[in-house]
């Protein structure tokens, strides 16, 4: 778990990376993200000299504490199934109900809502990467 002084951080890297271009396996601003590269880079500057962080979808849910959706906090991970895979896709919580995230091949990084009709039906839930 992640010192929670860097929350408000973590929202603010997040929000600076949007329009990034998406790029599978991408993980820098200069090279693009995917959607675990966007969470790996952006907890990477938040929380430098950290043990080794996660790097796959998979691998940050298995390594976070899951979160009501009604106590999600800013900075907070979401993910959803988009594959037909559960975890096959995150973003960072940034309140309001909207997540910021790397969406697919040709978007971009950018803003959207848990409850869009896209990403509300496949939404599996917040976990937390902060200590409490």
């Amino acid at each position: 778990m992640l010192d929670p002084a860097g929350r408000e951080a973590s929202v603010a890297q997040a929000m600076l990376l949007v329009n990034t271009p998406y790029r599978y396996g991408g993980n820098t601003p200069e090279g693009g993200f995917d959607c675990s590269g966007l969470v790996h880079y952006v907890f990477g500057q938040v929380a430098a000299g950290a043990t080794r962080l996660p790097r796959s979808t998979a691998q940050w849910a298995a390594a976070t504490v899951p979160v009501d959706e009604a106590a999600l906090q800013r900075g907070d991970l979401v993910f959803f199934n988009t594959s037909g895979a559960a975890f096959s896709h995150m973003g960072i919580y940034v309140g309001g109900g909207q997540f910021v995230h790397a969406p697919s091949s040709g978007g971009t990084v950018r803003k959207d809502r848990l409850d869009s009709r896209y990403f509300g039906p496949r939404y599996l839930g917040g976990r937390r990467v902060f200590a409490a």
